[in-house]
């Protein structure tokens, strides 16, 4: 059985958290607490999440033959706060239906 779409998922939720802290906690560190590491170390974390991100949204859609408009929502998702929250509802339906029966029982 395939793990890319549940790696996806995982990534997809770590992926929000960063942003999430980095919009909420890093960035008002940086410019009201004069806190400029926050977000060097909050945007290193997110930037290589992102990168990770877009690495499994193409194989996602490439083996589990998902359109184009699945790309477009999955890279909306990740560039508008709480976005990969809300869609994981749907991931995690999408990843349900597309499992193979275990057949090693």
């Amino acid at each position: 059985m395939k793990k890319t779409f549940s790696w996806f998922r995982k990534i997809a939720i770590a992926e929000g958290i960063s942003f999430i802290v980095l919009l909420f906690i890093a960035m008002p560190l940086k410019y009201f607490a004069a806190l400029p590491i926050a977000v060097t170390v909050a945007g290193g974390i997110h930037g290589l999440l992102f990168i990770a991100y877009v690495i499994l949204a193409r194989e996602v859609k490439t083996e589990y033959k998902k359109d184009f408009n699945w790309l477009v929502k999955a890279g909306l998702a990740s560039v508008i706060p709480f976005g990969t929250f809300y869609m994981d509802k749907q991931w995690k339906k999408e990843e349900s239906e597309t499992k193979m029966p275990d057949t090693n029982q």
